[in-house]
């Protein structure tokens, strides 16, 4: 949404502010020894918080979450472009184009400003998607809230985050069958929150590994 009262503090100068002091948690998980099917959490949690809404919507993001698993295999950069080819999809080929005004969310109790470096800056960050030195789960965590905040599009911010957090976890080969836990208002100076995102998102995925272990071994 980009349109609302223009006295709100910037929610986006507040997560770039938080975002390099945040104590981003180690994790010692394994990496899956086999390719596994890390879009099955993610198409559940679309089909079942949207299917009920608009059964076509739900089938575009669907394919949309078909498009980001895809790059990801192929070991695609994430970027803002990659990531309006996918929400092109979600919106049903309208423009994606990275917003032009401030965009306003949360019933217009949050704003994200705009400057002209602000493009440039959200492509830093989605580079930073990859960073070697950062645990899985954290880096996971950290792009899901730089889309969220940076709120790059005129519609579909939500969705798209989900799509990003799909992706960075499909280029690694890391399952995730449980998305619905992740649903949660998320504020863009909560420096604590965003922690336990990552430690939330570790717990998810080191319980999807088991699950599949185990079930390759029955």
């Amino acid at each position: 949404m980009t349109s609302g009262p223009g006295h709100q503090q910037d929610a986006l100068a507040d997560w770039l502010r938080i975002r390099t002091q945040i104590s981003w948690p180690c994790w010692s998980g394994t990496r899956p020894d086999a390719r596994a099917p890390a879009r099955d959490g993610f198409r559940d949690f679309f089909a079942t918080t949207r299917g009920s809404r608009d059964a076509e919507e739900t089938e575009r993001v669907l394919t949309a979450l078909d498009l980001a698993i895809a790059d990801a295999e192929q070991g695609k950069r994430l970027s803002f472009d990659r990531m309006a080819n996918w929400q092109r999809t979600v919106l049903h080929g309208a423009p994606a184009d990275f917003h032009t005004v401030s965009a306003f969310a949360k019933g217009g109790r949050e704003r994200y400003g705009l400057a002209p470096d602000t493009r440039a800056r959200f492509e830093r960050c989605l580079s930073e998607s990859a960073q070697p030195d950062l645990s899985l789960p954290s880096r996971a965590a950290r792009t899901y809230l730089d889309v969220l905040f940076f709120h790059p599009f005129e519609d579909g911010n939500a969705r798209a985050a989900m799509l990003a957090l799909a992706f960075v976890l499909t280029r690694e080969a890391v399952p995730l069958d449980q998305v619905h836990p992740l649903q949660a208002t998320r504020w863009a100076d909560d420096a604590e929150g965003a922690a336990d995102l990552a430690v939330l998102l570790g717990i998810l995925i080191t319980a999807a590994e088991r699950r599949l272990s185990s079930g390759r071994q029955s």
